[in-house]
């Protein structure tokens, strides 16, 4: 990993970035003690620039890149807003429902050492392969489709030959690589728990502070810790799970697990069928938890209090105060970070024409494609 460095503190914005891609800071992905990663893991085959994230962005919002033209990545990981889309399950491409899991955001995926709930894609670059293709997502057939619909597009000719050179640089592989370039510019630092572990005691109050103690006290920082309260230190593509729910016999547990289809998602289990991976999920980060409701993989709790009078049962076998309840709700709160800048890319255009986007045609061979006879 070629890591690039980032200013951790109120400083962090789009001029910074520029300053530091053009620096060629590198070194050691570090670890800080639970505050916020001062570098962002980058591949080596993968470098960033100012160009590649400027048309990763343009291709992260454009909508052409969908089946049926109207879905963009931005659709379900709203970066306006908190990084996914505020909905147990997201619609995808001819009103298709998502099922069965809930979208993950996109806020700080850089730092996911594997990506979806199942952890099956080892890099940013390897998820975003996914939703292109995934015919209740996108809905695009085949790589193909993709470049064929991008090729008719001037602008992109133009910016793919100068970020990734003028011979075949229209490819799937750049499309994901641009796409995850951009995405790992999309990092939240700078929360009050960041600035009370750097010396600003003032920056959480005293239920925050009793909070985290519970926190780290009741075992949760077992699976929620490191600099992003997912995992104990794992390297990058190997993922760090839990099952959930792992103490589904707890009597408040199973009151939840009733209400909330808690035990129907197999987890990582359709990935590995390995019986022991059964429910078993990617940890998920506590950075910024508190505007990522609804919660869980299915999506299925509306309100953070009430999540975590879940995982205190379910995965601690604990029945929690409602003063234990408001202090970890408050700390949790304090682990928002400042969100960057964004503003919306101008998409390049095709003068004279449109793209006849053929939805029938690419849908058969969509639906040929994932139901063979």
């Amino acid at each position: 990993m070629n890591p690039i460095e980032f200013s951790v503190g109120a400083r962090l914005a789009r001029a910074a970035l520029q300053v530091v891609l053009a620096s060629g800071l590198g070194g050691a992905f570090p670890v800080l003690a639970n505050s916020f990663p001062a570098k962002v893991p980058v591949p080596a085959d993968n470098p960033m620039t100012p160009q590649k994230v400027a048309l990763g962005k343009q291709l992260y919002f454009d909508p052409r890149l969908s089946l049926s033209g109207d879905f963009s990545c931005d659709t379900c990981h709203r970066v306006m807003g908190n990084g996914s889309d505020g909905l147990p399950l997201s619609f995808g491409v001819m009103g298709r429902v998502d099922v069965p899991r809930h979208t993950p955001t996109v806020y700080n995926a850089a730092f996911n050492t594997v990506q979806f709930w199942d952890g099956r894609a080892k890099s940013l670059e390897d998820q975003a392969k996914g939703p292109l293709m995934n015919p209740v997502e996108m809905g695009m057939p085949n790589a193909k489709a993709i470049v064929d619909r991008l090729e008719q597009i001037p602008g992109y000719r133009k910016e793919f030959g100068l970020v990734f050179g003028q011979k075949d640089s229209i490819s799937l592989e750049h499309v994901v690589q641009a796409i995850a370039t951009y995405e790992r510019t999309l990092i939240t630092p700078d929360s009050p728990y960041d600035r009370y572990m750097a010396g600003d005691k003032k920056a959480m109050n005293t239920a925050a502070v009793a909070g985290m103690h519970d926190l780290h006290t009741m075992g949760c920082a077992a699976c929620h810790a490191g600099m992003m309260f997912d995992n104990p230190g794992t390297k990058m593509g190997t993922g760090f799970f839990q099952k959930f729910p792992l103490q589904a016999h707890n009597q408040e547990c199973v009151a939840y697990v009733h209400k909330y289809d808690l035990d129907k998602d197999p987890g990582r289990f359709n990935v590995t069928k390995n019986p022991a991976d059964e429910h078993d999920f990617k940890v998920p980060s506590l950075r910024n938890v508190a505007l990522r409701a609804p919660y869980f993989h299915n999506g299925s709790v509306a309100s953070l209090p009430t999540a975590v009078r879940i995982m205190a049962a379910c995965q601690l076998g604990k029945s929690l105060s409602d003063k234990q309840v408001h202090d970890i709700v408050a700390f949790l709160g304090d682990l928002t970070g400042k969100f960057p800048k964004e503003t919306m890319p101008r998409l390049p255009q095709t003068p004279g024409k449109a793209i006849m986007m053929q939805v029938a045609k690419l849908e058969t061979a969509s639906e040929a494609l994932n139901n063979p006879k």
